[in-house]
């Protein structure tokens, strides 16, 4: 008589393997969480840092590899099961992910880390060979062999045009000047990072830029990317045209125009969407039995109510942190105020808290000097921080956003006083939203 064969017993199935789902997986485990994790990867390789992608393997004499945030042995020993595949659907009624190949695995609980993917040019020439995006370690190898030396001339004299002065766009370009390419960045506002800091911020990393020779091109709105078309229909990226009617020489183009959330998935499952997966304080969905984190969600900002989608790292493993706490049973751990950086031509921008645009700004320090701060308050209350060169403020400003401070703006500008010190001693105790 043979034996029936046993039911594979359902699991935690985490689709994504950056740095949201491999926290979930590692947040599981830590707090005694005994029963199967699956961890889905479309990659099918061992997960591995970001944020390199743009900055440490596009530099000369790059290492070959990322860096792997866990070794394998990490995974094995703690029975985190790992699945090449794409998924394609989810079954809420069957409890089931279905991948692309047909396999399907069964859930008792299901984490979304589905990312997001960058925003796509759909201009004429778009699809021209040498018009680049960057998002994966695939992206990055591509990248950095484009701007490598024509192996013909021994010399890099590549034109790359880059769209979009986001962080992305300027790391890439950063990097770029550095191999010794021409670089033209083009930019629809009117200043670099104007989605993400201030004038007085911009305008430092601007100057950086262009003393590494690093050409930009503001108000300007991309119509079309030009090439020279082969028989077969097939063409190289020459030309950048702009509504302006200047054309803009360009060996590679990448595209930094920003990213757009990962939510197909869910949104096709009957998922709460909009412009981000919707998720609680928890990560918990509108489905009480599958959870969101990283960049593909939306949800209430603990600081100030506001409805936020996060890009950045430490959302990531703050929201795989909530996740693995709400399913082990565990008290979650207290909330991490928002921090951000980037890294151009050897300079780090660090940011704690989120700025809005009608915040009032408060410039402490100089920014010739290459040490500066600039403080954001809202309602006379610290929302955000931006940081060059000065780790004390920003470790006070992370500090002071989590209390909600009441900062007094004269002593905030003053550098020779410590941030800390321009509190209020009378504020209002204020505890933060829920």
């Amino acid at each position: 008589m043979s034996e029936t064969a046993q039911p594979t017993p359902p699991a935690v199935v985490i689709v994504g393997s950056g740095h949201a789902g491999v926290g979930v997986a590692a947040g599981l485990r830590s707090r005694g969480w005994e029963g199967r994790i699956v961890l889905v990867d479309a990659e099918g390789q061992l997960p591995y840092e970001r944020p390199p992608l743009s900055k440490d393997l596009l530099a000369p004499g790059a290492p070959a590899e990322p860096v792997p945030m866990r070794k394998a042995s990490w995974f094995e020993s703690r029975g985190i099961e790992r699945v090449q595949g794409t998924a394609a659907s989810i079954d809420r009624g069957r409890r089931e992910v279905r991948l692309a190949d047909g396999r399907a695995l069964p859930y008792a609980k299901l984490v979304l880390a589905t990312g997001s993917t960058p925003r796509r040019l759909t201009v004429p020439g778009s699809d021209l060979d040498g018009v680049l995006m960057l998002k994966t370690l695939p992206d990055a190898r591509r990248l950095a062999a484009e701007l490598a030396p024509d192996p013909a001339t021994e010399a890099a004299a590549r034109h790359v045009v880059v769209i979009g002065a986001g962080y992305i766009g300027l790391e890439v370009a950063a990097a770029a000047a550095k191999r010794g390419c021409s670089v033209t960045v083009l930019e629809f506002q009117d200043r670099v990072m104007s989605r993400v800091t201030s004038a007085p911020v911009s305008r430092f990393f601007e100057d950086r830029h262009r003393a590494a020779g690093v050409e930009f091109r503001f108000g300007a709105a991309v119509t079309a990317i030009e090439g020279p078309t082969s028989p077969d229909g097939t063409g190289r990226v020459k030309w950048v045209v702009t509504a302006d009617g200047a054309r803009h020489r360009a060996d590679v183009v990448i595209a930094g125009i920003g990213v757009v959330p990962e939510q197909g998935l869910a949104a096709e499952a009957g998922l709460e969407v909009s412009d981000g997966i919707l998720v609680n304080a928890a990560g918990r969905t509108s489905d009480p039995d599958i959870y969101a984190a990283g960049d593909a969600t939306r949800f209430a900002s603990l600081y100030d109510g506001a409805s936020q989608r996060l890009e950045c790292i430490q959302n990531a493993r703050a929201q795989a942190e909530a996740i693995a706490a709400d399913i082990t049973g565990h008290e979650p751990t207290a909330p991490e105020v928002p921090w951000f950086w980037t890294v151009q031509h050897g300079v780090r921008l660090q940011t704690a808290g989120v700025r809005h645009p009608d915040d009032e700004v408060v410039l402490r320090g100089d920014p010739e000097s290459g040490k500066f701060s600039v403080v954001y308050l809202r309602a006379g209350r610290i929302a955000a921080v931006d940081t060059v060169g000065s780790l004390a403020d920003f470790n006070a400003g992370k500090r002071l956003v989590a209390r909600r401070a009441v900062l007094d703006a004269n002593l905030a500008a003053d550098p020779a006083l410590p941030l800390d010190q321009a509190a209020v001693l009378a504020e209002e105790s204020l505890e933060p939203a829920l």
